[in-house]
């Protein structure tokens, strides 16, 4: 791979397949990406059906906005594999001068590789941007034999890498089997847990109430009770019912958030725009509002089996209000919609008290340098254990009633 777009041939038994590097969605149509994107092949057994993370809409409006761009350290070169002009699978991947934005962090690895003389930047970082939502990173074309897709897409990746001169490749939230395939292709593994809702097929918030311990149930009664008590109202925002006006005002209690988080925000106002106008019946937009303002509010995508909480932030601070607004309301609207699930993104021990239970996250790392990759493969050894064992034991302080007597 000289060069983006230009073609790399590796051969295989069956035939030669052609590997491109795109420079930006708008080098491949809406329709063969989504396609790619939601076809058997790449979702496998799983229950998803539609991730709206992986969508071209989604990943457009990202380079569109300018949130992804050389100037922001997130280089478009998405990997495309080709048979006779026929499109076989690509993935999402971007060359990187740093390690922001991505929620699973090797800064450490960074330090030691540059302490040591070497040189961590450039990388290829396979993923969503600004997005710890697991998702397909391996698109397959309907119909395309998997593993010769995927083979092919790996030796890409490599490709790309050695011709970029970055030092490693990285694929992060990526689907368990997807990560499988990554390991026998002599990725390293990494794990590590976020927290999600489980739909036990409530009908309504009291339903999921009663599954609970009775002093957790009425916690979670008491919160939900003071965070409006200031007389806040909330609204759900969907569709066509999604205003420049609403994301005025969320886009304040982002910027707030980011500066206080990360020093300034990985997302700008023209990003919200163009994703309320490419994939409105996908986003879920939960605000806040006292004395006729808003003063809070949280962004949620929605897929065909879960809702995803990604977003939020707020002018006023009140108690539990962040509670209600990103992990209640979300609970209440997939109970609506039958959703299964709720993901409530990164990190967040306290989202156990609410009902969220730990679930692993997987990532795969393949780095050139064989010293860095001898350290950091005995590290993910030993971290992968630690993961293991912390997700069980979380996964015992959850809220949920037990057989005993005083929990019930």
């Amino acid at each position: 791979m000289e060069k983006p777009g230009a073609p790399h041939e590796p051969e295989t038994s069956e035939t030669v397949l052609k590997v491109r590097a795109l420079a930006g969605l708008k080098e491949i149509g809406a329709a063969a990406w989504d396609a790619c994107a939601t076809s058997a092949e790449t979702l496998g057994a799983g229950d998803e059906t539609h991730n709206p993370f992986v969508s071209h809409a989604f990943l457009s409006a990202l380079e569109d906005s300018g949130c992804v761009s050389r100037r922001t350290g997130w280089l478009p070169l998405h990997v495309a594999v080709e048979r006779d002009d026929a499109l076989l699978g690509v993935v999402p991947c971007y060359l990187k001068s740093h390690s922001q934005g991505e929620y699973i962090f090797d800064h450490g690895w960074a330090d030691a590789f540059e302490r040591a003389g070497g040189s961590y930047y450039p990388k290829l970082q396979v993923s969503v941007p600004f997005t710890p939502v697991t998702g397909p990173r391996f698109l397959i074309a309907p119909g395309a034999d998997v593993d010769v897709a995927t083979s092919a897409l790996v030796a890409g990746l490599r490709a790309l890498r050695s011709e970029t001169k970055a030092s490693s490749i990285h694929v992060t939230f990526m689907q368990e089997p997807e990560w499988e395939r990554a390991g026998a292709a002599g990725f390293l593994q990494r794990t590590d847990q976020q927290f999600h809702w489980e739909n036990a097929g409530y009908a309504t918030f009291d339903d999921f109430l009663a599954a609970l311990a009775s002093r957790k149930r009425k916690s979670i009664k008491r919160e939900r009770r003071d965070a409006l008590s200031s007389g806040i109202t909330i609204e759900h925002l969907t569709g066509a019912d999604l205003t420049e006006a609403h994301w005025d005002a969320f886009y304040e209690f982002y910027t707030d958030t980011g500066a206080r988080k990360w020093g300034r925000p990985y997302l700008n106002r023209r990003f919200f725009t163009l994703l309320s106008e490419r994939m409105p019946e996908r986003v879920l937009l939960i605000l806040a509002k006292r004395e006729g303002r808003y003063v809070a509010g949280a962004i949620n995508l929605i897929g065909d089996v879960a809702l995803y909480g990604r977003n939020w932030g707020c002018i006023e601070e009140h108690p539990f209000l962040h509670f209600e607004v990103c992990y209640y309301q979300a609970i209440d609207f997939a109970i609506a919609r039958g959703l299964k699930r709720v993901e409530a993104g990164a990190q967040g021990e306290h989202k156990l008290a609410r009902g969220y239970r730990p679930v692993l996250t997987h990532s795969a790392h393949d780095i050139a340098d064989p010293s860095l990759r001898r350290a950091v493969a005995d590290y993910l050894q030993r971290e992968r254990a630690h993961v293991e064992a912390m997700v069980d034991e979380l996964d015992t302080l959850t809220p949920f009633r037990r057989s005993s007597p005083e929990e019930s």
